[in-house]
């Protein structure tokens, strides 16, 4: 399993165009620098009145099929 973990500052608006489908996925850096793209509905567990805020952990198989995404 591969682990990596990035932080998080999506406004309750911008996540607007992911939930209206304009926007499929979220790109982010992860914190060791890499570049890291992932569907944006993963996200929807963590949406609260301000958006989605923090640090997160997503685990992927050796297949590179997301396993979970976590808030740390």
């Amino acid at each position: 399993m591969q682990v990596m973990r990035f932080s998080l500052s999506i406004s309750t608006e911008q996540y607007q165009a992911y939930y209206k489908g304009s926007a499929k996925f979220v790109r982010v850096q992860t914190e060791d620098g890499r570049s890291l793209k992932f569907p944006a509905s993963e996200l929807q567990k963590f949406v609260t009145h301000d958006g989605i805020q923090g640090r997160f952990e997503i685990v992927f198989n050796a297949q590179h099929k997301l396993v979970a995404l976590n808030r740390l």
